[in-house]
């Protein structure tokens, strides 16, 4: 059940603003802040229109149309999945409970942390990948970075939606902070570290879209069993849009291992650098750093405060229902990744049993590294099919760790604990150097002549929305 989508709006939407004037009046008050926000942080290439998917309707058929759109003019709207009449609490204390249709008051201020952090990394990811235009590789590949753009925007104000409707005044004065902070910003960063980072180059972006974008598939997957019903309906539908971020950098990866894998082939090299191709060895750089860092965005590897919002009904597991278990886990254990005594001072990296609920990081990191294997195995096969024998490969968990218990110690890939100097010695071995920067940098030249593409990406195996990759996707201004 749910209030047909209404196209016509200023704000399209799903959730009868029209019938709440007060609220309607608010969102469109910030709307001006929010174009004003996309003009100065949002994509530099001027485009006169793209070939964009918008989301008009949440139903299984038809829920969203495909066409040219002055990015501008792109309508984000307000859309949260059907809502189940019936809907129970799957977990934790409340397990059985009626969802809540308004914020209980006991939960109000870390329901409106999570909405905000999540809402922070949507026009953080924007912010980064603002100056990506000037290099892009094809017409189609412009298009998906554009297309990306757009819906983090509409996620962004999905969540402001939720902070205006539900929190009040503090709700309110967070939506205006999601457009004060900036990735990057010495005095005003965002949140989380991982979206105060760079993106400057495409190689960067498909790592950022496969590894940072999966994160946000599972932070989403874990608030859309939350309690609080709107939270839940709202990261559902997100999850359909988030889908494409993640096919974006899979296919985008899957691309530069073929261009590098025919060249290598074709050169009888090891090194297809200087044919024009990103070396394996600086994409197992560029996934050792993304990878990791997004490692990071799980939190420590105990928290009790995970163990809190789980007991409370904000934030389930990955898959809840699916669970065999009783959803309450106060009485089950689990081990977790940790840095145990070794004996004579010296540590080494294992496991430590912890109680289940202080351990739903480690749960979700879990989920996560297995479905990041995933995409590995495809670029490995796509190696294989080549007939070369490298193979790319995920790096160890405590691998360039700065947030949990490996933040203070240094590992190598494989897992062997490093002294600093060790470290600061073989580093540019692991993570990309300032010559391997330079080195893609230089490959990223633009391309906007329809159906061409840059030399070191292969094309895609098919166009969107059964257009072909020659399609005229975006018209530049």
């Amino acid at each position: 059940m749910t209030t047909p989508a209404d196209y016509t709006e200023k704000i399209p939407n799903n959730v009868g603003l029209a019938e709440d004037r007060r609220l309607q009046r608010a969102l469109e008050s910030w709307q001006p802040n929010f174009l004003s926000w996309w003009e100065s942080m949002g994509p530099a290439l001027p485009a006169r229109d793209v070939y964009l998917r918008t989301a008009i309707n949440v139903g299984r058929d038809g829920w969203a149309q495909f066409g040219h759109v002055a990015m501008r003019d792109y309508r984000w709207g307000i859309f949260l999945a059907e809502r189940a009449a019936d809907r129970r609490i799957a977990f934790g204390q409340h397990k059985g409970e009626p969802a809540w249709q308004q914020v209980p008051g006991e939960y109000r201020s870390d329901l409106r942390r999570l909405i905000v952090i999540q809402g922070d990394t949507e026009p953080a990811s924007v912010e980064q990948q603002r100056n990506l235009g000037a290099t892009a590789p094809s017409l189609y590949d412009l298009r998906n970075l554009f297309q990306v753009n757009v819906e983090e925007g509409r996620h962004l104000w999905a969540m402001v939606y939720l902070l205006h409707a539900f929190f009040g005044r503090d709700g309110r004065d967070e939506a205006e902070d999601l457009l004060r902070r900036t990735s990057g910003s010495q005095d005003s960063p965002r949140i989380l570290g991982a979206f105060n980072e760079e993106t400057p180059d495409w190689l960067s972006f498909f790592m950022f879209t496969y590894f940072t974008d999966r994160d946000g598939k599972y932070q989403l997957g874990t608030l859309k069993e939350s309690a609080f019903d709107p939270l839940s309906r709202t990261c559902e539908f997100m999850l359909k849009e988030e889908a494409h971020h993640m096919f974006v950098g899979t296919t985008g990866i899957d691309r530069v291992v073929e261009r590098t894998a025919q060249l290598m082939v074709e050169h009888d090299t090891d090194d297809a650098g200087p044919h024009g191709a990103i070396p394996l060895n600086v994409i197992q750089k560029y996934l050792n750093f993304h990878y990791s860092v997004s490692l990071d965005l799980f939190g420590s590897e105990t928290s009790t405060n995970a163990g809190n919002y789980f007991t409370a009904g904000l934030k389930g597991r990955w898959s809840e229902e699916r669970r065999g278990d009783d959803h309450k886990l106060t009485d089950d254990a689990m081990f977790v990744d940790a840095l145990v005594d070794a004996g004579n001072g010296q540590h080494s990296i294992g496991q430590a049993e912890v109680p289940a609920l202080t351990g739903l990081n480690t749960d979700l990191r879990r989920r996560y590294i297995a479905d990041c294997q995933s995409g590995v195995n495809r670029w490995n096969k796509i190696l294989e099919d080549a007939g070369l024998p490298q193979r790319l490969k995920l790096p160890h968990i405590g691998f360039n760790r700065k947030v949990g218990a490996f933040a203070g110690i240094e590992a190598s890939p494989d897992g062997e604990l490093l002294s600093a100097g060790e470290w600061a010695e073989r580093q540019a071995a692991w993570l990309p150097t300032q010559v391997d920067k330079t080195h893609v940098m230089s490959l990223m030249q633009p391309v906007y002549e329809r159906g061409k593409i840059a030399a070191w990406i292969a094309p895609p195996r098919q166009g969107i929305n059964g257009k072909p990759f020659s399609y005229q996707y975006v018209h530049l201004g």
